[in-house]
């Protein structure tokens, strides 16, 4: 299978905090893979903008230090490697006051497209927005590119939209979510829309109930004073896995067109119910040695802060009324993983001798590590003696059933590379994210006010008992987070 890359105008491209972890680890390396493949124009220029006091040279030298750390193949392209540093410049930015604005200004070009990526703390995002429409940098065909999070309550994300809308247009702002630019996530609106075999099945006549799985292994080394103030609810569920839940029970969109396919959204997270305090599980990790859990790693030994939340959610409308979504994100669990398991409803009439074991239809989308598709079905055991039933899969991993160009980009080189092209479907729009705070805000609001301890869980578990009860209770059970 040969792998189309589709070239993109020229751009001049300006990244806010250009020198800091995210621009590092992962927009400078995905600028690098798109340059490396061809789909960088001559003509395309990078600017890092940042506070420290560097010059063109020296920040050069730091990207070709952060490529040959992030980039494994960097180390034998050296050529490639020099040849993408020229597409870089650098400018000092002081992004509150005056200084580094003019010569910004100077730098820009007339006759290309202009996108500003702003990999900074929102609270930066309204002086900088402010500012590149105060010395004219900003233009009606600019884009400006933000990072989460987009708000810490419905409050917050109002406000955050009106500084940004105060210089931007809602068809220039790129709310970026890097689960949107997942392989597997955009398949799974092809998979749903370009198969006649699924879209007949998917509703609750025919299925079960849903499950969207984000486990992480890794707790909050590092990072766990910002962890505290949010907690898993913030972090994860109001936007990767509320996402993952717009794109599987959404309707299907009139056209492929970013307002059709948002507007489809936003209808799914309107549709949601509120959630009952007894559908909820919130968990906290504890370590298996000293100084190894969850508080020790926020500093705060008597912390309410969730690192695990489980849930059982219902949309109401026609498609999914009956059929619940079950929600289930956490820290320091038995592994990595991310998934949509979507469980199709037993046969009505079962003729077949019972057999243990079987656990119906299933259809598993692998988000990570592996990217994939499984289709879990039942067949005749092999063999004399009667007939007996067996589960088998079938299985389409995306890295052996597509050849080597089927190497997964990164989701941030696939969404920086639609910025360019001003194609908004993989972002978010306004609405959407004041939506998906209307919905959580009053979950986070009980929880604050019960100023209950969240249960503990045993790091490298599959979380706290709770959370399988939630199941359970319904007859029901998770599909195991395999190590």
């Amino acid at each position: 299978m040969v792998s189309r890359v589709i070239p993109v105008d020229p751009f001049d491209l300006v990244i806010f905090g250009a020198t800091g972890d995210l621009a590092r680890r992962k927009i400078l390396p995905g600028l690098f893979h798109r340059f490396a493949v061809g789909q960088m124009p001559e003509h395309a220029r990078i600017l890092g903008a940042a506070r420290s006091d560097l010059d063109r040279a020296t920040f050069r030298d730091l990207v070709g230090e952060s490529l040959l750390e992030f980039v494994p193949q960097a180390s034998g392209q050296k050529g490639l490697v020099n040849r993408f540093l020229e597409k870089l410049d650098y400018v000092r930015v002081d992004v509150t006051g005056t200084k580094g604005w003019p010569e910004l200004a100077e730098l820009m070009r007339p006759d290309v497209i202009r996108a500003f990526y702003l990999s900074v703390s929102p609270t930066l995002f309204g002086a900088i927005a402010d500012n590149l429409n105060e010395h004219g940098i900003a233009t009606p065909d600019s884009r400006i590119v933000v990072e989460k999070p987009f708000g810490h309550d419905l409050a917050s994300a109002k406000a955050l939209n009106a500084d940004l809308l105060n210089g931007f247009a809602e068809h220039q702002i790129y709310r970026i979510d890097h689960y949107l630019g997942k392989e597997t996530v955009q398949n799974l609106m092809a998979l749903r829309f370009a198969n006649s075999l699924w879209e007949p099945l998917w509703n609750s006549t025919h299925v079960d109930h849903v499950q969207i799985t984000v486990a992480e292994s890794l707790g909050v080394e590092g990072r766990g004073g910002y962890y505290d103030r949010s907690g898993a609810m913030r972090d994860m569920v109001q936007n990767h896995l509320m996402q993952l839940l717009c794109l599987t029970a959404m309707e299907p969109p009139s056209r492929l067109h970013p307002n059709a396919v948002r507007d489809e959204k936003v209808k799914v997270i309107e549709a949601l119910e509120p959630v009952e305090p007894a559908d909820i599980v919130r968990g906290q990790y504890r370590g298996k040695g000293a100084a190894d859990g969850y508080r020790d790693h926020a500093g705060d030994p008597d912390s309410r802060t969730e690192s695990f939340v489980a849930m059982k959610v219902n949309i109401g409308n026609w498609r999914w009324a009956g059929t619940p979504f079950y929600l289930r994100t956490g820290k320091k669990l038995r592994a990595r993983a991310s998934e949509i398991v979507v469980m199709f409803r037993d046969p009505p009439h079962m003729m077949f001798p019972k057999t243990e074991g079987l656990r119906g239809n299933a259809l598993i989308i692998r988000l990570q590590p592996d990217e994939g598709i499984t289709l879990r079905t039942t067949i005749k055991e092999p063999g004399p003696g009667g007939l007996r039933l067996a589960e088998v899969t079938l299985d389409m991993t995306f890295a052996d059933a597509l050849g080597p160009h089927a190497e997964a980009q990164d989701a941030y080189e696939r969404l920086i590379m639609d910025v360019i092209r001003g194609d908004q479907t993989l972002f978010m729009r306004g609405d959407e994210v004041e939506a998906a705070w209307a919905w959580a805000d009053p979950i986070i609001a009980n929880w604050e006010d019960a100023r209950q301890h969240p249960a503990p869980y045993d790091a490298g578990s599959s979380g706290p008992e709770d959370a399988l009860m939630l199941m359970h209770r319904d007859g029901r059970r998770w599909r195991e987070i395999e190590a």
